[in-house]
């Protein structure tokens, strides 16, 4: 569906975001699931050639190097496997290379790190790897899922749902949104879209009123995570380029309020530096993801409305604010309540003599 790449090429801004996206997440996860977990697995489906074209690292090295290099890898005691599967034959050589020269660098090696590097397609993987597990009568080990095609074929929304049915598994995925909406209506690639969404609902992209055909598109993709995958929480991300226009959406789905709270964590640690931002959409608005003048006001009129004459528990108002809204809990104390208080406009009961601590209620008018 994408133009063809060569064996390595340069790398982009938004690659380059979408790598601290994860480097920033990982380095929350592996401490999370390494605490109650006998192994973890990191999962790359579409792992490419370890490094670009001015040497800078490729997905499985930022992995591996965001567990080494952590403040707590000494007391992570769980076996850790890495699973990077890379289908194009010179990538994978060069793959091949780079994690021999990562693994060289970094000796001894850690006895409870696993490598497995995997010359086939992500599908093909994914489907030997259920095949296993089911003669085998076990569930795949808490999974973090970073799938990053180039266009949206061999990305089966079945086959995600299956491989990741397990409550602690998690998938962030690069939804071409843009190639998608190219193809939606064209007839010729109809099998791989019908295997993306999991439904031929897509077609009705072009009839569909108030509406823009992208947002469409978003919302579909985003409804089979939630219905086929079985996802509780699905939030996403669009990246938008310097015209305005948005590039892709990152898409995240977890089972774990705790997923939601590290990956926004994530994204607001995000320098939204060269020519892109990100965005979620609230009630209609555009919250940008720089925490240079937040503009939290969104979240002040969302809370007004949602939780009017009601008296609500500060875990509540967290929650809601997770996993609602694209802001994170730090943006809901100084920046929404405290304001509010001020003015007196919430009534608020707390333990404590001030700020709003666990314990603490709220009235809204």
């Amino acid at each position: 569906m994408a133009a063809p790449r060569t064996t390595v090429w340069k790398l982009d801004p938004h690659t380059k975001a979408k790598h601290d996206l994860l480097k920033h997440y990982l380095g929350g996860w592996f401490p999370v699931l390494s605490s109650y977990n006998g192994r973890i697995v990191f999962l790359d489906g579409f792992a490419g050639p370890g490094r670009y074209e001015s040497g800078e690292p490729g997905s499985p090295l930022i992995a591996l190097e965001t567990l080494l290099s952590h403040s707590h890898f000494s007391k992570m005691k769980c076996e850790f496997l890495f699973f990077f599967c890379e289908a194009k034959k010179d990538r994978f050589e060069s793959l091949t290379e780079q994690i021999a020269g990562f693994k060289e660098a970094h000796q001894p090696w850690p006895d409870n790190v696993k490598i497995q590097l995997i010359h086939s397609e992500f599908s093909e993987t994914a489907t030997s790897l259920i095949e296993y597990l089911r003669t085998q009568k076990k569930r795949l080990a808490p999974t973090f899922a970073f799938v990053d095609p180039f266009g949206f074929s061999g990305l089966p929304m079945r086959l995600l749902a299956d491989l990741l049915s397990f409550a602690s598994c998690e998938l962030f995925v690069n939804y071409m949104v843009d190639h998608v909406n190219r193809f939606a209506t064209a007839g010729n690639v109809d099998h791989h879209l019908d295997d993306l969404f999991g439904t031929s609902e897509y077609k009705n992209v072009g009839v569909t009123a108030g509406q823009s055909r992208q947002q469409f598109l978003h919302d579909l993709y985003e409804r089979q995570l939630s219905e086929v995958c079985k996802f509780r929480f699905v939030q996403s991300f669009a990246m938008i380029n310097k015209t305005g226009h948005i590039a892709y959406y990152l898409f995240h789905g977890t089972r774990d309020v705790k997923g939601v709270e590290l990956m926004k964590d994530a994204m607001w640690k995000v320098d939204p530096g060269g020519g892109f931002q990100f965005s979620d959409r609230l009630a209609g608005q555009d919250v940008l993801f720089t925490e240079e003048a937040v503009d939290t006001e969104p979240l002040r009129q969302a809370l007004l409305e949602r939780y009017k004459g009601r008296r609500v528990s500060i875990a509540v108002l967290e929650q809601f604010t997770l996993i609602n809204t694209p802001y994170r809990k730090t943006h809901l104390r100084k920046p929404v309540l405290t304001p509010l208080e001020r003015e007196g406009i919430i009534q608020v009961e707390r333990p404590g003599r001030s700020g709003f601590p666990a314990g603490t209620w709220v009235t809204f008018p």
